[in-house]
């Protein structure tokens, strides 16, 4: 008996892992939305978010996790923004640490801002998290729009965001 559920449990795993590391999200270029939120990390999300502003795919955009450091001009120089876009449309938000983090900003400003819907870019391997995250801390009326960046993850990579994604699974089951 405890050898079939223990390969049971060995078998979801390895099929979940499968599913994780095979069908990773993709982008997605059509859809408008009121907000974009880009969570900081490996390259390309910012310069994603930042296109899909300026082609008019949203009216703002908050860039989730950015160093303290970081100046407003630094940004702006840095991704080529004008200083009007700079000034009416990009939130450089600077709380977050962690993915955590990064959903409990969001969903503030989403609540501030009074946003219906939102464009969330992150990597490809980061975003079922990333969303799962941010779809604990907002209104189940926001509509979340999940626009992965494309990467080539390493298995390693997907390994451990694979048992990241899991334990918060999990841990939301608890309700921790």
């Amino acid at each position: 008996m405890i050898r079939r559920f223990l390969s049971i449990i060995l078998l979801v795993w390895a099929f979940g892992f499968i599913w994780f590391a095979l069908l990773l999200p993709q982008s997605q270029d059509d859809e408008k939305t009121d907000a974009i939120v880009v969570l900081t990390g490996s390259a390309g999300r910012i310069e994603r978010g930042l296109a899909l502003l300026r082609r008019d795919q949203s009216r703002h955009l908050l860039v989730s996790g950015v160093d303290r450091d970081v100046r407003r001009g630094e940004f702006a120089a840095l991704y080529r923004v004008s200083p009007a876009l700079m000034s009416c449309c990009i939130t450089l938000g600077r709380e977050a640490i962690d993915t955590r983090s990064n959903a409990i900003e969001t969903a503030q400003w989403l609540r501030r801002n009074r946003y219906a819907s939102v464009r969330i870019i992150t990597t490809d391997w980061h975003m079922r998290r990333a969303q799962y995250e941010l779809s604990r801390q907002i209104d189940p009326s926001v509509r979340i729009v999940p626009d992965a960046v494309r990467s080539h993850p390493s298995l390693t990579v997907l390994f451990r965001e694979y048992h990241k994604f899991a334990l918060r699974r999990i841990a939301g089951l608890l309700g921790i």
